[in-house]
């Protein structure tokens, strides 16, 4: 069943089990007050400086001893340490805190996080338009750079997956471009074409893919009867694949800036989700990651 809102994703993760969420560099206003907010969600580990993490917590009106910290040792990178959670089976998930999405990545990737699990990395951008009838993904806007036809392979599988880890049986996917028919001239409408031919084939199963497809008849069914276009998605699309990461970049940022919308985001493609958000992301839109998170750890 489609997940229409946030709240009803925050209903939907309460009904679950309780996870536990390593924060990496918790002394990040933003990133407390969400894990604050989320408490009824989410246990939290906060990683990083015990001191500069306690004042953070003091700043916000918390008592430091209520929360577990983990100080991380000389020498080790946060990442790691709080990746050493994950295997001693104390965190389900990572969280992004203040440092920079790069300075995450190197540690997570690094050999002794062990966090790797031989796919590709993706990041799952989770959006509630105002006019849409359902939370909405659109996926790659911040990972994966020039992707061929195996990379957009990679991206649909963890965009699938995440959906069915909400527990969704078969996510519609609109592999957008440019324009709705096959151009040999133009690569993205042949891989869409393909990832369509492999959605009703099996190969990549339970969904189905759409492409190509251009934005505005995948979203508005009335444009789609004038042009003649027909697929059962038109419209009740769950997930929006974009051809490459500028597009997914910009059209996230449309979608929430000018559109009204709001969103969480993940990352997909290690052993444990990653909450990954920008550093200037409002507390809300951490705390709604969280839960994205706490719903598919």
């Amino acid at each position: 069943m489609a997940i229409k809102n946030f709240e009803e994703l925050i209903e939907r993760v309460k009904g679950g089990q309780k996870r536990t969420v390593a924060l990496v560099e918790a002394h990040d206003e933003h990133a407390l007050e969400a894990v604050i907010q989320a408490a009824d969600i989410v246990n939290a580990i906060l990683v990083g400086d015990r001191k500069k993490i306690s004042d953070a917590l003091s700043a916000l009106g918390q008592d430091p001893a209520k929360y577990e910290i983990v100080e991380v040792p000389e020498g080790m990178h946060p990442s790691v340490c709080a990746a050493n959670l994950i295997h001693e089976g104390r965190a389900d998930f990572l969280m992004k805190g203040k440092l920079m999405t790069g300075d995450l990545l190197k540690g997570v990737l690094s050999p002794e996080a062990n966090l790797r699990a031989g796919s590709l990395m993706s990041h799952i951008n989770m959006i509630e338009i105002p006019n849409y009838h359902k939370l909405l993904c659109v996926t790659d806007g911040g990972m994966v750079t020039y992707p061929d036809l195996e990379k957009k392979i990679g991206v649909v599988e963890n965009a699938v997956r995440f959906f069915h880890q909400l527990g969704y049986e078969k996510p519609n996917v609109a592999a957008l471009c440019a324009i709705e028919s096959v151009n040999p001239k133009m690569q993205d409408t042949v891989d869409a074409a393909k990832l369509k031919e492999m959605s009703l084939s099996g190969e990549l199963p339970s969904c189905y893919v759409e492409g190509p497809i251009s934005y505005d008849l995948a979203m508005v069914p009335e444009l789609s009867e004038v042009k003649g276009y027909s697929s059962p998605a038109v419209g009740d699309f769950d997930i929006l694949f974009v051809p490459e990461i500028v597009v997914g970049n910009v059209l996230g940022k449309c979608l929430i800036y000018t559109c009204g919308g709001r969103m969480a985001g993940i990352v997909q493609g290690c052993k444990v989700p990653i909450v990954l958000t920008s550093r200037g992301s409002s507390a809300e839109e951490k705390y709604y990651s969280l839960a994205l998170g706490a719903g598919c750890a």
